[in-house]
């Protein structure tokens, strides 16, 4: 009987798999995970009701949004970050210049206003511009320009020369770093193509150098559209002023507080994009794969969870 059975198992063999066994994969369970966004929630959920015990007038916030007040001082705001920036980074593509030139004399120049610029405080450099009048009655280049201090020295100028020159400082560095960023072989090869020195900077060196000083330079934007909100103190009229002035006259200072933040959050976010979107542009001769656009990010995850959601049904 044992020997047919064995003899019918040899002729009949079971039939073989019809593929591989599927791996039952188990998710790891990130417990930290939910326990962190339990905190950040009770949290958020905590400052939320602070905030709500306070005797907070809410309605001033949208009642003085649109005010025309605020939005000149949007616009003056805008402007002098723009105007700021403009000497900031014109001063800083020369100074970076300078800082690497073989001349001794060019570069201590450089490196000495990037010292000193660098290691004061930008309040403190407004206030000295604001209050040279009152060590100097006239300002005389002989046969260019003499005019009454206090007339030349107006608080426009003193906002620009106290935030460009400051911000020339900075911008100094990160272009500088952005042209040793490329290879000294690149120079090399075009001045032995018969280039000169200016451009070989204009059509080799900037170019490449770009993706290094796009990114750090968006953030200088951002952050001096915050720092102009310094200019206040000396007499400049823009957001913040104007915020101050209407908290003073309405009775609500901390609300316009809140209209000047909320203000600041629309603009540098906008900022934000067009940084994301000029960085992305430049990074097209360095990187494989460009970074997704926010929309392609927002259109993938709603696939994945597409996806997620067919799986579990």
């Amino acid at each position: 009987m044992t020997a047919d059975v064995r003899k019918s198992d040899s002729e009949n063999p079971p039939p073989p798999p019809s593929g591989p066994e599927a791996i039952k994969a188990v998710p790891v369970r990130h417990y930290g995970r939910y326990v962190s966004a339990l905190i950040a929630i009770a949290a958020l959920a905590a400052i939320i009701y602070a905030f709500g015990q306070g005797n907070v007038k809410w309605d001033t916030v949208p009642e003085y949004f649109f005010d025309d007040r605020i939005l000149r001082g949007v616009g003056q705001t805008l402007l002098l970050t723009v105007l700021a920036m403009l000497i900031g980074v014109s001063g800083g593509v020369l100074l970076a210049v300078m800082r690497m030139s073989r001349n001794p004399v060019t570069s201590s120049i450089a490196w000495f206003y990037i010292w000193f610029f660098r290691g004061t405080p930008v309040l403190v450099q407004l206030f000295v511009w604001f209050n040279l009048g009152l060590v100097f009655d006239t300002i005389n280049l002989g046969p260019i320009y003499k005019d009454e201090w206090s007339d030349f020295m107006t608080p426009l100028l003193t906002a620009l020369l106290g935030l460009g020159l400051n911000e020339a400082a900075y911008m100094a560095e990160i272009c500088r770093a952005g042209l040793l960023s490329v290879d000294e072989g690149q120079t090399e090869a075009s001045h032995a193509l018969g280039m000169s020195h200016a451009k070989t900077l204009r059509r080799i060196v900037i170019p490449q150098a770009m993706r290094v000083i796009v990114p750090p330079t968006g953030n200088e934007v951002i952050n001096m559209l915050k720092t102009t909100s310094l200019v206040a103190a000396v007499q400049y009229t823009e957001l913040f002023r104007y915020a101050q002035d209407i908290g003073q006259v309405s009775g609500a200072p901390v609300e316009m507080y809140f209209t000047a933040a909320a203000w600041y959050l629309i603009m540098t976010s906008i900022l934000s994009v067009g940084q994301y979107y000029l960085e992305r542009y430049y990074a097209r001769g360095s990187s494989r794969t460009l970074p997704q656009t926010p929309l392609q990010k927002i259109k993938r995850n709603l696939l994945a969870l597409g996806r997620s959601k067919g799986d579990m049904a």
